[in-house]
């Protein structure tokens, strides 16, 4: 398996992709994800790819078929009175097909994503994981990464 920057002739397999992700958060909060569906239309995910603010990485296996993807956007707040310039690198989306997972897809493409970022001089990555998905949360955790902060809500 490879990990490689996401090309146009792979957005199909990435909107298959994005329905489970998307049937993943819709099982667990159907009160807020409509499922099935997609966050982005194929017309969106090739300006998406042409971005070099938003890199998409996707691993390959031996046949050539994309088992999973990441997607990343370059983030940096600059001359904040409280923050500091830190360059992040936000990962706004990781899946790896439900019938490949366990084989280290998700791994391969963090690393890649790590690397990258070390790459384009980034101090942290960060991403969101929801609540309802802890099998994604196991996941971030065993990778070593740690709670930034939390988000909380009521339901009214």
């Amino acid at each position: 398996m490879i990990v490689r920057k996401a090309g146009k002739e792979d957005i199909p397999r990435i909107l298959e992709l994005l329905i489970q992700v998307d049937m993943v958060h819709h099982l667990g909060r159907p009160d807020i994800f409509k499922g099935p569906a997609t966050k982005y239309s194929a017309a969106q995910l090739e300006e998406i790819l042409e971005n070099d603010q938003s890199p998409v990485f996707v691993c390959v296996d031996d046949s050539g078929k994309v088992s999973g993807h990441a997607f990343c956007i370059h983030r940096q707040i600059l001359d904040d009175s409280v923050l500091t310039d830190v360059k992040t690198l936000y990962v706004d989306d990781i899946c790896v097909d439900e019938k490949a997972r366990g084989f280290g897809i998700g791994r391969a493409l963090y690393d890649h994503v790590r690397e990258y970022a070390r790459s384009c001089g980034c101090h942290n990555i960060t991403l969101n994981v929801w609540e309802c998905n802890p099998g994604a949360k196991a996941f971030y955790e065993a990778l070593g990464l740690k709670p930034q902060k939390i988000g909380m809500e009521e339901i009214l």
